[in-house]
């Protein structure tokens, strides 16, 4: 574990559990929902009345900030959390998914991913090395490995492909993570395949991070699917680190994963 960082297991009922997440910028009860704060700023609502919500943590997204305002700008701000006058924990979403929903003309290899900007067409190129750079200047407390997400539905070959890439990009991810305060999240791919998830949980098990988050779900497949993929991928994922399923906010979904033994979400549905 990074320093200041940690989790305890406080309950259970099952696989549910309630915890504590606790970070440089302080302690959060789970399982908790992060209002996402895409570029450093909740929509419509002012940073104080997302404290007044009851929310303990916010996200944001590296790709967005990367491309404006840039991180050397919340570098020199102090980092996200000062950026935005917020007070508690953050986390920054690598850009993954926003890499290949939004950006335009992009190219795939192993070194990484090519695009063009959404906004005004420059070429950006996102490294596992380049994402950790990011992050780490934007200084969230929590950062996430960049993953390579595909649409569902897929061919298997397809998703494989992915999810074992995603697996070496999370090497190289780890490896390249360099900021000793900040907590570094793997993240679980493999599409709605149960052996691929499995595949994908116990390798990054074997790389080791702080925590763990699903990925490539919530995407149209449907709330049954989504519920046999989670149960086919939590009971791989250590019980002492926390678990975060990406992307997720509606109620009905919410709680059958916390079922499952999820502590973590966040979405854009209520902004």
């Amino acid at each position: 574990m990074q320093p200041g960082f940690s989790f305890q297991l406080n309950a259970s009922d099952g696989p549910a559990r309630a915890g504590t997440l606790t970070t440089p910028h302080g302690s959060v009860p789970t399982p908790l929902f992060m209002p996402v704060a895409t570029a450093a700023t909740v929509k419509g609502v002012d940073i104080g009345r997302v404290a007044d919500t009851g929310a303990g943590m916010i996200l944001a997204n590296a790709y967005h900030l990367h491309l404006r305002p840039g991180e050397s700008s919340l570098e020199r701000a102090g980092g996200l959390a000062a950026f935005m006058g917020w007070h508690g924990p953050t986390l920054t979403d690598s850009g993954g998914f926003q890499v290949f929903s939004l950006a335009r003309q992009v190219k795939v290899n192993e070194q990484g991913a090519f695009f063009r900007s959404h906004l005004d067409g420059s070429p950006v190129e996102f490294t596992p090395e380049a994402s950790m750079r990011i992050q780490e200047s934007i200084g969230a407390d929590v950062a996430m490995q960049l993953d390579h997400v595909v649409a569902l539905p897929a061919p298997r070959d397809v998703v494989a492909d992915a999810m074992r890439r995603s697996l070496r990009w999370a090497e190289r991810c780890r490896a390249a993570h360099a900021r000793p305060e900040q907590a570094l999240f793997g993240i679980v791919q493999g599409g709605l395949e149960p052996d691929l998830r499995q595949e994908s949980a116990e390798g990054l098990r074997a790389i080791g991070f702080p925590g763990y988050a699903v990925g490539g779900l919530s995407v149209g497949e449907g709330s049954e699917a989504m519920d046999r993929s989670l149960r086919a991928t939590v009971p791989h994922l250590p019980a002492d680190r926390p678990r975060y399923l990406m992307g997720v906010g509606q109620p009905r979904d919410i709680i059958e994963a916390v079922a499952t033994g999820i502590d973590m979400f966040d979405c854009v549905l209520p902004t």
